[in-house]
């Protein structure tokens, strides 16, 4: 598993072929969820239009424009509590698939509710379906020098996070 799974900003404008993104959700659609529901479909978008329409569907979208390839999550509105946990699961399933596959991924969050309704009407949502969620996908690029930021990076170790109770 890899452990340098890091969000990918920046790609490269070539075009992820069509049978990695087959190879990613068949990984994907394995994924566990809540009685074995599986409340998710996919849509990928590469059409620089669409992306382009995407980016502007929330303050934190701006990067799907730039990545060749767009995998729209659509979660199904079915009104139970763990469908937003398995959109969780079946995210991380498709970044670590496309880190396997060498890609670079991102995932955005749409938001707030008129977005969601934005981006599901953008890749033709059928009704009861809802689009919080896309994962922008590619081959990374070298980030562009830019400013400092104020978001800590790296990881907090083990002993940090973990608690044990006998």
């Amino acid at each position: 598993m890899s452990r340098t799974l890091r969000s990918v900003r920046h790609f490269l404008p070539t075009a992820v072929p069509r049978s990695d993104v087959e190879r990613i959700i068949d990984v994907a659609r394995r994924t566990g969820s809540a009685r074995n529901r599986q409340p998710w479909r996919f849509v990928a978008v590469t059409g620089p239009e669409v992306r382009r329409d995407l980016s502007r569907c929330g303050n934190f979208a701006l990067h799907l424009a730039d990545a060749p390839l767009v995998l729209v999550l659509l979660s199904h509105d079915n009104g139970f509590a763990d469908t937003e946990f398995d959109m969780g699961r079946v995210a991380q399933s498709i970044c670590l698939a496309a880190d396997d596959l060498g890609l670079g991924t991102c995932l955005t969050t749409f938001h707030p509710d008129d977005n969601v309704r934005r981006a599901a009407r953008l890749v033709g949502a059928p009704p009861g379906w809802l689009a919080r969620h896309a994962v922008a996908t590619g081959y990374p690029a070298p980030a562009p020098n830019s400013a400092p930021t104020a978001i800590p990076r790296g990881r907090l170790p083990v002993a940090d996070l973990l608690t044990w109770i006998s």
